[in-house]
């Protein structure tokens, strides 16, 4: 194996990354627009570098939730920033891993020579994620509001309160549960579907369970761990090294400057407790062992080496490689197996190699099956056409400052705070190589390795 250690002039490094606190749905950012939270985090991260706006060349930002009134959230988000006008801006959707999409297009655009300045982030806001209301009563909605004449409108209502009526007795007989023509979806238990397969993002982690023999205690106590590692990360300062403070409105006086979701009280006794979700009389997976549906967003400056060096910026990491990989999308869940061989492949590494690790978790159940996939013989045979496993993950070197279990799970945001994660621990402990890997939703899997510039 050779490892070039060679600095090109074209390398594609990253000068500098920021986000803003992770912080549960329905919390204390539930009230701040996806747009605002991607503006805080690109507005502080440009005044913390100094950062010419004039030089930016692109804005690519990942999101999922597609706000009516910022479609093109990136857009939005860089306007609002202060990138010039001139400056185009478009946005990702790959699922969990749009905001990995966002560095991978980005690396794309500087490898190829059209860019040497790029702003590659992720936003969500999973609060805000709207109800989809029926055919039966939008029809209704446009009834009354093309209604010209008394008499149309006061039919358009009495087709409106004979709905609302409809709903409630279907609520009272058959349970909230019920499939009704005239009751509103809501669009995140959608999105968290697979449309393929039929199957929520959950009921995958349970199939995953099941088939490499997790058990419940093992998934409480890897959640444990999340939240004890995030806590010592918050306490000693590791953390706070990447977050920007948000200022809430509309006062904009009360302001979250940590991470809302990491406990100090959380213990395997209150874990137990928790009863299965997606499969309850027979399950595993808990609100306790899974990722909370958060709000949050995170940006990062990517520059053309010979661009960071005139402008007088220190890159704090090297993009060595990325990979994207498809598979079943019941098991997507293993998505970083099947992502991470194809990178380290391009990367001119082995998985000993690596000594930082920040593999999502989006359920407990589901990064303990991929490092049992990863140190499978028999698994990288029959799924990767490999003819060996991948290698042993040391559990010393994953997820150090928590996981998403703990930190939480913005869809649109996560890839990127992943790579900012993992950049700024290994600069922190002088590691040269470190991966971030995440599995998405549809049957995919992202990878992304990244050399330490220190």
């Amino acid at each position: 194996m050779s490892q070039n250690q060679n600095k090109s002039p074209d390398d594609v490094v990253i000068v500098e990354g920021l986000r803003t606190p992770f912080a549960k749905a329905d919390t204390k950012l539930k009230n701040v627009h996806p747009a605002e939270l991607g503006r805080v985090a690109l507005k502080e991260l440009i005044e913390k570098t100094n950062l010419d706006v004039n030089v930016i060349d692109e804005v690519i930002i990942g999101n999922t939730g597609s706000p009516s009134d910022a479609v093109n959230i990136s857009r939005v988000v860089a306007l609002n920033a202060g990138v010039p006008q001139r400056v185009p801006a478009y946005t990702v959707h790959r699922n969990c891993a749009s905001a990995l999409e966002s560095i991978a297009d980005g690396y794309e655009r500087i490898k190829s020579g059209t860019s040497e300045c790029i702003i590659a982030g992720g936003t969500e806001s999973m609060s805000q994620m709207p109800l989809v209301f029926s055919k039966e009563f939008t029809k209704i909605f446009s009834e009354l509001g093309s209604a010209r004449t008394t008499g149309q409108r006061l039919h358009a209502l009495g087709s409106l309160l004979k709905a609302d009526l409809q709903q409630v007795v279907e609520l009272v007989t058959t349970g909230p549960m019920q499939s009704s023509p005239y009751k509103p979806r809501v669009s995140i238990i959608e999105g968290l579907t697979d449309p393929f397969v039929g199957k929520n993002m959950g009921e995958t982690a349970e199939l995953l369970a099941k088939e490499f023999h997790i058990t419940r205690e093992e998934q409480d106590a890897f959640a444990l761990a999340s939240h004890q590692k995030a806590v010592v990360a918050q306490k000693n300062g590791n953390l706070a090294k990447e977050i920007t403070p948000v200022f809430l409105p509309p006062q904009f006086k009360e302001v979250v400057a940590e991470d809302v979701g990491p406990r100090e009280s959380q213990s395997l006794e209150a874990l137990k407790k928790l009863k299965p979700i997606f499969d309850r009389r027979n399950g595993t997976v808990t609100a306790g062992n899974a990722c909370p549906i958060t709000d949050g967003a995170a940006m990062l400056i990517l520059m053309k080496r010979s661009k960071a060096q005139a402008l007088g910026y220190k890159p704090i990491a090297k993009i060595r490689s990325y990979a994207f990989a498809g598979l079943e999308p019941e098991r997507m869940g293993l998505g970083p197996v099947y992502s991470t061989p194809i990178a380290l492949k391009r990367a001119g590494l082995t998985l000993k190699d690596i000594g930082l690790i920040e593999l999502n978790e989006a359920f407990a159940a589901q990064v303990l099956a991929c490092t049992r996939a990863f140190a499978s013989d028999e698994f990288a045979q029959k799924k990767l056409d490999l003819p060996q496993k991948v290698g042993e993950v040391d559990p010393s070197i994953l997820n150090v400052n928590g996981g998403a279990i703990a930190l939480g799970h913005p869809v649109g945001a996560t890839g990127t705070r992943l790579v900012l994660t993992v950049m700024k621990e290994m600069q922190r402990r002088n590691v040269q190589f470190g991966l971030a890997t995440l599995c998405i939703g549809g049957g995919q899997g992202g990878a992304m390795i990244i050399e330490n510039e220190g």
